[in-house]
């Protein structure tokens, strides 16, 4: 990902801290978290935002599927507050506001905790990746983002708002499903733009080899490195949300959750093709860099070897020695030209038809 320098705080600010300190991990920001509230059901759809995330929130209908959706973590009072609020584990607040975590599903009984990846897409086929952290209960659904370059979610919003399919007739597990949906949709989008930087960058190194070529070669490892990191858990997240035996989601969301895991395999197999690529065109910079050397090394030597003979001539005529006939003759000079001349015409012409040239 080649983004501008960012400030983070690292991992090492909780040594020695209890479990459940809150301490924001992740990149800095300065913003206030912007908090959306969507209640809707077949009678229709009511939408807020707040500005923050506490007891302003309205209680919960029971014919309604509630999804509070909070933008920035980085206010670690605010996702406090929204824990004590809904009776949120600390561990569970903990891995809110610490934006470097693994991809995860937890079981916390009444409600469940997933963690996943979220890649935006950006100019020239570049990414830029957000935690996504969800507590799904029962008629209610809590995301929480980093907000920093907006979210994959706007389509939903949208369903929500006009009715268009059965998301208002579905539960919250159904809200939580459309959600990671539309995140692993977003991995194709990232995919395919990678894919298209690792097909130029390997036209460039097949075809001139620079060390240019060899940077941005390691610059798509490192990239393909995270994209494996947060590819690969989400198999483990959507198995145990497809077959786990939680009341949280029916039936009948599991059958789409496993259309959603058979996705994921996809991107899965899509990221080790391109680290199969990617080892691959190591060696295909070395073996083009080599071939490019040999190819020059050969056009010094047929030189080289054009000019022995013209060095022999020049340097036999070039010995002071008093009697040489050739050099009282008028024409010795021309002749010796064009001897060689001819003689550097007649090696360049063999040399051309046994393809060295």
């Amino acid at each position: 990902m080649r983004h501008a320098k960012r400030v983070f705080r690292s991992r090492s600010a909780k040594e020695g801290l209890p479990p459940g300190t809150l301490i924001h991990i992740g990149e800095t920001r300065t913003a206030a978290p912007q908090v959306s509230l969507f209640e809707y059901g077949e009678w229709g759809v009511r939408e807020q935002t707040f500005d923050r995330a506490d007891s302003t929130l309205p209680p919960h209908r029971e014919d309604a599927v509630t999804w509070v959706d909070v933008e920035g973590v980085h206010q670690v009072e605010t996702i406090r507050s929204l824990g004590e609020c809904h009776n949120l584990h600390p561990l569970v607040l903990e891995d809110i506001v610490s934006t470097v975590q693994r991809p995860k599903v937890e079981d916390y009984d009444d409600y469940l905790f997933v963690v996943v990846r979220m890649l935006l897409p950006l100019e020239q086929g570049d990414f830029a990746a957000e935690q996504v952290s969800m507590v799904l209960g029962k008629g209610y659904l809590f995301t929480f983002q980093e907000g920093i370059r907006g979210d994959a979610f706007e389509a939903v919003r949208e369903r929500i708002r006009t009715g268009k399919g059965k998301i208002r007739s579905m539960g919250a597990d159904y809200l939580a499903y459309t959600l990671l949906d539309a995140i692993i949709d977003r991995y194709f989008t990232v995919l395919e733009g990678f894919g298209e930087r690792l097909t130029s960058i390997e036209e460039q190194i097949a075809l001139h080899p620079q060390p240019r070529g060899l940077v941005q070669l390691n610059e798509l490892k490192k990239e393909a490195i995270y994209l494996r990191k947060a590819v690969w858990p989400l198999r483990e997240v959507l198995s145990f949300l497809e077959r786990d035996d939680t009341e949280l989601i029916s039936d009948t969301t599991r059958i789409y959750l496993r259309d959603v895991h058979d996705h994921a395999v996809q991107a899965i197999d899509t990221v080790e093709t391109y680290r199969d690529l990617l080892a691959g065109m190591l060696d295909l910079y070395l073996s083009s860099l080599s071939n490019r050397t040999n190819e020059i090394m050969k056009f010094l030597t047929v030189i080289g070897t054009i000019f022995m003979p013209l060095t022999f001539i020049v340097g036999l005529y070039g010995m002071n020695f008093r009697h040489m006939p050739e050099l009282e003759w008028p024409y010795g000079y021309y002749l010796v030209l064009l001897v060689m001349a001819l003689l550097s015409l007649a090696m360049v012409v063999y040399f051309r038809r046994r393809k060295w040239l």
